[in-house]
This record gives structure tokens, sequence and C-alpha cells, in this order.
């Protein structure tokens, strides 16, 4: 009697135990915490800066039958302006920037015994730039208009100087440093076109061109 009495008992408790369970109110799902997105670099803006580099190039003068490599620095202003597509990596801008230069080159032969030689007194260009920017640092592409005064001179006659336009295109990166400012380093390939040497300026018609590549470091400053 005591053991059905007991077992009685301990079947009551679990189905007791059981019914509880079910009546209790089920576990809120507990929510994932929230992830933490950085507001990444914004490139939009208006910038000003210094560029400096140098160039090393070709100059054929066609009359003489044989061509110089002109090189030499520069130094100079940029300014430009970004804007990076809302909620986007790529970057649209324009960037203009005038130099003072120093590149020149020069032969001599049999028919230039006095030495004929080409030279770049400044520069300038101004370009379209397409980036793609991994937050603070920004890969880019760049193309456009240069202008240049080329010098061509023959040793003992008057010399010709002219304003040329021509091209560019290159590429560079360029990346955000504290505060405000920005560096960058590119590369250009510059083609001025040609420019005529003709008596009285050199001793033989002919037609002088210019082109070189450039690699440039800058900073800026973005407002």
């Amino acid at each position: 009697m005591l053991r059905v009495l007991l077992t009685t008992t301990a079947l009551i408790a679990t189905f007791a135990t059981a019914a509880v369970a079910a009546d209790l109110p089920r576990q809120m799902p507990t929510k994932a915490p929230a992830v933490y997105m950085p507001v990444g670099y914004n490139w939009t803006g208006l910038y000003i800066g210094v560029n400096g580099g140098y160039a090393w190039g070709s100059s054929d003068w066609s009359g003489f039958a044989s061509s110089n490599k002109p090189d030499g620095g520069m130094i100079g202003g940029t300014i430009g302006y970004n804007w990076q597509a809302p909620g986007s990596a790529w970057v649209f801008g324009l960037e203009g920037d005038m130099d003072w230069a120093d590149f020149k080159g020069s032969f001599a032969n049999a028919a230039c015994p006095t030495g004929c030689q080409t030279k770049i007194n400044w520069q300038g260009t101004a370009r379209g730039r397409l980036g793609y920017a991994w937050d603070r640092v920004m890969p880019y592409v760049t193309g456009g208009l240069a202008v240049g005064e080329v010098e061509a001179n023959q040793g003992g006659f008057a010399g010709a100087r002219d304003t040329k336009a021509g091209w560019t295109v290159g590429g560079g990166v360029e990346a955000a440093l504290a505060g405000n400012w920005t560096a960058k380093i590119e590369y250009l390939h510059v083609d001025l076109g040609s420019t005529n040497c003709g008596l009285p300026s050199c001793s033989l018609p002919t037609s002088v061109n210019f082109t070189a590549d450039e690699v440039r470091g800058g900073l800026n400053y973005r407002f």
C-alpha cells in the first residue's frame, strides 16, 4: 500500500511540473547587437595645393634630322573640385595646375654645329579625374588639356618661342592625411604638338615637337 501511494505521488508531481512549465510565458528572442558601421571619408569639396616633380621627354627637329631629350624640374600651384556620389565610392573631379618649368635638352650635328636646344619655360593642365575611394585612399585616372611655352633655339640665331596647346593623360593615387590635408603622387604623359622654327629663327626651316613623361607629387587642402 505504501509503495502504491509513493508511486502515485511521484506521478502527480511529474504531471504538475509539466503543466506549470507549459503555462510559463515563452522567453523573448535575444536581439543581435547592432553592428557599428564607421562613416567613410568624404572626398567632396574644393581644394587648393602645391605640386612639383620631374619630367623627361623628347623633341624632334625635322629640318636637322635629329632630336634632343629635354628634362628638368617643375613646381607650381593646383586648384580642383571633387564630388563623391552619395553612397558610392566613385569620385568625379576637375583639376587645373600651372607650373614654372625648366625642361631643356640640346644636340649638335653637321647641320647644327652651334647646337640646337628645346626648352619648356612653363606648363599648365586642365583635366578631368575619375577616382575610386577606399575610404581615405583614392586611386584615379586623369586626362585633358595641356599647354606650355616651347622655345627652340639654334646657337648664333634668334630663337623661336611659342605657346602650344596639346593633351595629357595619366593616373595617380591620393591619400587623406590629418584634418583636411591630402597628398598625392601621379604620372602624366604630355604632348604639346609642334612649333615652327623657320628663317631667321633657325638656319633651316624645321618643325620642333615636344612630348614628356612626368612624375609629380602634391599636397592639397580641402575646404
